[in-house]
């Protein structure tokens, strides 16, 4: 055969060599909103495919896209899973208790939470591992493991430094604990060491998450490097022009804690607080408001919470550490709960203004077993509500509690917003949180590490945990 015909024989051959089929797409969610969580909107007739446990294409509805397996969203809102920015797992004594609490979280539509520390560090951080590795079902933890405290602070499992030198002894052994952050608070820990240790931390590359004593200025904070505000009672402090002269005075002795918070509250001004705020957002300082703890405490003397639900997920031995606040609280008269209202209500009130300052805030619950009826998991979308109520636009919510949060850890690139590429943990909803933040709960359905857990599958993670909690308080009776 000559050289010429065998070359058309196989031109011929190729050109009649049946087209390729493309391999269908792991997973196709049908018929749903999309809530770009970027821009506040909702996109309507979407369709979206996973792969590989990441987004791999979203398109309008008339695509023809294939896939092993089809879910049709009936109409409902796809929006990326929520993150609470700062809870504690506490308790020597409660490790169980704690445990069976890590489900809960995705129940609740949660799939990152971020660990500000407490005695359970160890059992944290295990946690963290199994969680990774997919040996232990729950949300990813982000820990700081134990946070830095001065000599004799009041809670336990701190690392209690009294000098430089033990500050870098304690932050070698978080890096060998290989902490996602760094957490300081200030019960004890004397100004210019807390300064030295939050430039210590920026300088190893650590973020650092605070509470800010009243022997330092905000202002110098946010100068040294603070990543975060835990708790904007603290940012309050920015709306009084001497800030950092009743700093100084506390530094030096010559003014009490109990002086400094009342000169900040009587030289209040709304002016003088934006100012500060604009600081705040200039040197990159976000806030984490945890309004939830105060507005359980104000209202305590008309809130009967013996009968939540939520209850029926903890065990007797952790709502008994509830009572420590109760008692520390001790009787009060009713202009004292009013004049606690009062407050939180004015707390409550600066957060539009934050972000009208341009502050990044992050959700977060602070749920712990030290905190009373601020319950894990659902304590979240109780400080949602909260921000609704004071005035924030849902928009601005649902972000503080998705992509800011990635943002922060710097973990945007997997997660925070549903976009090609990122990995798929997605939360279907039944109602718009665009229209009402409550929606959050209205929660149909829960994609995560390459698993839809259908509503049957997230009540199922509900009724396993009551009844766990059921068997271990039976079991300590009999003890």
């Amino acid at each position: 055969m000559s050289l010429k015909k065998l070359s058309l024989l196989c031109l011929l051959a190729t050109s009649f060599t049946p087209p390729l089929q493309a391999k269908p797409h792991e997973w196709l969610l049908t018929n749903f909103s999309l809530l770009d969580v970027e821009q506040g909107r909702l996109l309507s007739g979407k369709q979206l495919t996973i792969d590989e446990g990441r987004i791999s294409a979203i398109e309008d509805s008339s695509a023809k896209l294939t896939a092993e397996r089809t879910v049709d969203l009936q109409g409902g809102i796809l929006m990326p899973s929520l993150w609470d920015m700062h809870v504690h797992f506490e308790g020597r004594e409660l490790v169980e208790d704690n445990a069976l609490l890590l489900p809960l979280y995705l129940s609740y539509g949660i799939t990152a939470v971020r660990e500000a520390a407490s005695d359970l560090a160890p059992e944290v951080l295990l946690w963290r591992k199994q969680i990774e590795s997919g040996n232990r079902l729950g949300p990813k933890i982000f820990s700081a493991g134990q946070k830095f405290e001065g000599p004799d602070s009041v809670w336990n499992g701190d690392l209690e430094v009294a000098d430089g030198a033990e500050m870098r002894q304690g932050m070698d052994k978080l890096e060998s604990m290989a902490v996602d952050f760094i957490k300081i608070t200030e019960n004890t820990m004397p100004a210019a060491l807390y300064l030295e240790t939050l430039k210590e931390a920026r300088a190893r590359g650590h973020l650092v998450s605070s509470h800010i004593p009243y022997g330092v200025s905000i202002f110098e904070a946010a100068k040294s490097g603070l990543s975060s505000i835990e708790h904007a009672s603290y940012v309050l402090r920015l709306g009084n022009a001497q800030e950092p002269q009743i700093a100084a005075a506390v530094a030096a002795g010559r003014m009490s804690t109990k002086q400094a918070s009342q000169a900040y509250r009587d030289g209040f001004d709304p002016e003088q607080a934006q100012l500060g705020y604009r600081m705040l957002a200039a040197k990159g300082v976000a806030v984490t408001p945890t309004l939830i703890g105060g507005h359980q405490l104000a209202w305590l003397d008309t809130q009967d919470h013996s009968q939540d639900p939520f209850m029926a997920f903890l065990t007797r031995a952790f709502t008994e550490k509830y009572r420590w606040r109760i008692e520390r609280m001790g009787a009060q008269t009713p202009q004292q709960w009013q004049t606690r209202k009062q407050h939180y209500q004015a707390l409550a009130a600066e957060l539009p203004k934050l972000l009208q300052a341009g502050v990044t805030l992050l959700a977060g619950s602070d749920s712990a077993a030290l905190n009373t009826y601020v319950y894990p998991a659902e304590g979240l979308h109780t400080e949602l509500q909260l921000w609704q109520q004071a005035g924030v636009n849902n928009a601005d919510i649902l972000r503080s509690a998705t992509i800011n949060g990635a943002r922060f850890m710097g973990q945007s690139k997997d997660y925070g917003s549903i976009e090609v590429g990122k990995k798929a943990e997605l939360l279907w909803l039944q109602d718009n949180p665009l229209q009402d933040i409550g929606a959050t709960q209205s929660i149909r359905g829960l994609f995560y590490r390459g698993t839809l857990f259908d509503s049957k599958a997230l009540d199922a993670m509900r009724t396993e945990a009551a009844e766990s909690v059921r068997l271990l308080d039976n079991a300590r009776r009999q003890l």
